[in-house]
Protein backbone atom coordinates (compact mmCIF):
# COMPACT_ATOMS: atom_id res chain seq x y z
CA UNK A 1 0.00 0.00 0.00
CA UNK A 2 1.55 3.31 -0.62
CA UNK A 3 1.08 6.20 1.96
CA UNK A 4 1.64 9.78 1.70
CA UNK A 5 4.57 11.23 1.82
CA UNK A 6 5.07 13.14 5.61
CA UNK A 7 4.34 16.57 6.05
CA UNK A 8 6.37 18.98 8.44
CA UNK A 9 4.68 21.58 9.99
CA UNK A 10 6.60 24.71 11.69
CA UNK A 11 4.90 27.13 14.28
CA UNK A 12 6.82 29.67 15.85
CA UNK A 13 10.00 27.50 17.90
CA UNK A 14 7.86 23.80 16.86
CA UNK A 15 7.97 21.77 14.56
CA UNK A 16 5.67 18.53 13.79
CA UNK A 17 5.66 15.57 11.08
CA UNK A 18 2.42 14.40 10.31
CA UNK A 19 2.72 10.98 9.12
CA UNK A 20 0.84 8.04 8.67
CA UNK A 21 0.30 5.02 11.58
CA UNK A 22 2.88 2.59 10.13
CA UNK A 23 2.59 -1.43 10.86
CA UNK A 24 5.12 -3.57 12.80
CA UNK A 25 5.72 -4.41 8.99
CA UNK A 26 6.69 -1.07 8.00
CA UNK A 27 8.22 0.17 11.07
CA UNK A 28 12.14 -0.10 9.76
CA UNK A 29 11.39 2.38 7.28
CA UNK A 30 9.07 4.36 9.47
CA UNK A 31 12.17 4.81 12.10
CA UNK A 32 14.20 6.32 9.28
CA UNK A 33 12.09 8.83 8.27
CA UNK A 34 11.64 9.62 11.94
CA UNK A 35 15.77 9.59 12.03
CA UNK A 36 15.40 11.64 8.65
CA UNK A 37 13.62 14.84 9.89
CA UNK A 38 15.54 14.22 13.47
CA UNK A 39 12.43 13.61 15.46
CA UNK A 40 12.52 13.09 19.29
CA UNK A 41 9.41 12.59 20.36
CA UNK A 42 6.01 10.58 19.05
CA UNK A 43 2.63 11.80 19.94
CA UNK A 44 0.06 8.74 19.38
CA UNK A 45 -3.49 10.41 18.63
CA UNK A 46 -4.67 7.03 17.54
CA UNK A 47 -4.35 3.37 18.60
CA UNK A 48 -1.09 2.50 18.43
CA UNK A 49 -0.72 -0.60 15.30
CA UNK A 50 3.13 -1.04 16.17
CA UNK A 51 5.02 -2.02 19.29
CA UNK A 52 6.75 1.22 20.59
CA UNK A 53 9.40 -0.19 22.17
CA UNK A 54 11.49 -0.68 18.96
CA UNK A 55 11.11 3.06 18.52
CA UNK A 56 11.99 3.93 21.90
CA UNK A 57 14.95 1.41 21.77
CA UNK A 58 16.35 3.89 18.77
CA UNK A 59 16.06 7.15 21.21
CA UNK A 60 12.37 7.99 20.22
CA UNK A 61 10.22 9.08 23.05
CA UNK A 62 6.81 7.44 22.42
CA UNK A 63 3.57 9.75 24.02
CA UNK A 64 0.12 8.18 23.85
CA UNK A 65 -2.25 11.13 23.13
CA UNK A 66 -5.26 9.14 21.40
CA UNK A 67 -8.62 11.31 20.74
CA UNK A 68 -11.95 10.40 19.77
CA UNK A 69 -12.09 12.63 17.00
CA UNK A 70 -8.70 12.00 14.56
CA UNK A 71 -9.26 15.56 12.95
CA UNK A 72 -5.80 17.78 12.18
CA UNK A 73 -7.46 21.09 12.96
CA UNK A 74 -8.71 19.73 16.77
CA UNK A 75 -5.15 18.34 17.36
CA UNK A 76 -3.44 21.08 16.54
CA UNK A 77 -5.36 23.67 18.43
CA UNK A 78 -4.71 21.36 21.70
CA UNK A 79 -1.23 21.19 20.87
CA UNK A 80 -0.48 25.32 19.83
CA UNK A 81 -2.57 26.18 23.21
Amino acid sequence: MNRPAPVEVTYKNMRFLITHNPTNATLNKFIEELKKYGVTTIVGVCEATYDTTLVEKEGIHVLDWPFDDVHFLSIASVLLD
